[in-house]
């Protein structure tokens, strides 16, 4: 008899076995993957077909910025579908119109232009592209401590470990130092890490370089905050040098940092933007580039090599209208900066009681928790690019205690939907209390 295709007919460990028996689980060992079965979803929080329910304190991957379930985005999503579900992207929709004349009213400066892709690791692909075709140049900057997707050129950009597998990749791409070093508390000066692109740059001949492609808060590779003057430096560099920044907001974008997009923090426009995951809130898959005028001007009268079946899919932009109309309606942006403060308080709190608490860093409802064997010397808890016995425990300890979020290295990550009460994040943090009495047991 096959399998059945009616939904909500089998048990947490059927979908588990069938999903590892007949799916691939990303950047794991198929053997590893531990997948939790997932049946339903509301507001902060998922459970299994079991009941068993977990509070969600990454917004899956930082994504579902205004929760689960919430009906507003279900709603447009069944409307547009019974409307229009596709056409090809040489053709012109509604929400294709209203979207595009959107985001030109939220994306800093004079950024007015965009095209969409399916997701983020496709915006950067195609940013790129634009930079090198209106450009001439080849070469790409972008720094160690980077993650800008799993596709073939995105994974070159990247700097950390995943890119290795994918060596040597695409070609042109240099990578630079970043302003944060791993396996140290604090990041170095602005004027250090400008020092440091400098150099790149003239080694490598400033005429060469199409774009220097960065994250704005650094995502995965650490929650990194650049220092005060860093932005303003790079945007001076890059403009003496005719190289297009390219800022990366496909995780720090829509509200997570408490602004529109990370840059704002820092009054920067760049040249290029790139966005996905809150710009409909993971609900439906869409990616963004958006580009200042003068780029799209070069576009006029030649050709733009880039297209996608999905382009412009009306049914996902129909979806980031709606997120859009909720950000605005409900106030999620300055919510996030709010509740970020509370979150602020928190992690103090964890490093003033937990020895193995090295450091921790937030901005608005994008937070991180760095873990060490040690404070002086500072002593990650696993090594780069690494696990180890205890951050595996403590894993297990935030899974037991029913909280889902992203434990990577000698980090975990604190970024709950910006939809989420003050009660359910210190309900949170009160499991992670819990959960960090396995790594304090191991600080030397």
């Amino acid at each position: 008899m096959g399998i059945s295709t009616a939904p909500g007919s089998m048990t947490g460990e059927e979908i588990v076995e069938l999903s590892k028996r007949h799916t691939l689980y990303e950047w794991t060992a198929q053997t590893h993957a531990d997948p939790i079965p997932v049946a339903g979803a509301k507001g902060s929080y998922f459970w299994t077909p079991e009941g068993k329910r977990y509070l969600d304190f990454n917004s899956q991957l930082m994504c579902t910025n205004m929760g689960h379930g919430e009906p507003r985005m279900i709603r447009a999503i069944q409307e547009q579908a019974e409307r229009l579900a596709y056409v090809n992207p040489f053709m012109a929709t509604e929400p294709r119109a209203r979207l595009g004349a959107k985001l030109a009213e939220l994306t800093p400066g004079d950024i007015d232009v965009f095209f969409f892709t399916n997701g983020g690791a496709e915006a950067n692909e195609n940013a790129i592209k634009l930079a090198r075709q209106a450009t001439g140049r080849h070469k790409v900057l972008a720094r160690y401590r980077s993650y800008h997707g799993a596709t073939a050129g995105a994974i070159t950009l990247t700097g950390d470990p995943r890119r290795w597998a994918a060596e040597p990749g695409m070609a042109g791409v240099v990578h630079v130092p970043d302003f944060h070093k791993w396996g140290r508390r604090d990041p170095e000066t602005a004027e250090t890490a400008l020092q440091d692109l400098e150099d790149v740059i003239r080694y490598e001949g400033g005429h060469t370089i199409a774009a220097f492609i960065i994250e704005s808060v650094v995502g995965t590779n650490g929650l990194l905050i650049p220092p005060d003057g860093y932005m303003q430096g790079v945007r001076e560099i890059c403009d003496r040098h005719g190289i297009m920044l390219i800022c990366d907001e496909v995780m720090a974008g829509f509200g997570r940092t408490g602004r529109w997009f990370a840059v704002d923090h820092w009054g920067v426009v760049p040249d290029i933007i790139t966005m996905a995951k809150g710009l409909t809130g993971g609900y439906v898959q869409l990616g963004a580039v958006g580009m200042r005028r003068g780029i799209a001007e070069k576009f006029r009268d030649k050709v733009f090599f880039g297209g996608l079946t999905y382009n412009s899919h009306p049914l996902a932009c129909a979806t980031a209208l709606a997120a859009i109309q909720i950000y605005e309606d409900d106030g999620l942006i300055e919510r996030a900066d709010r509740m970020g403060r509370v979150m602020r308080e928190l992690h103090l709190g964890l490093e003033a009681k937990h020895p193995s608490v090295g450091a921790t860093r937030s901005i608005g409802l994008f937070g991180l928790v760095e873990l060490v064997r040690r404070r002086e010397p500072f002593t990650p808890m696993s090594p780069y690019g690494g696990s180890s016995d205890e951050m595996a425990a403590f894993g297990r300890a935030l899974r037991a205690g029913s909280l889902y979020t992203f434990v990577r290295w000698n980090t975990f990550f604190t970024n709950p939907p910006l939809t989420i009460s003050e009660d359910e994040l210190r309900e949170g943090f009160a499991i992670i209390d819990r959960a960090l009495e396995v790594t304090d047991a191991a600080v030397a």
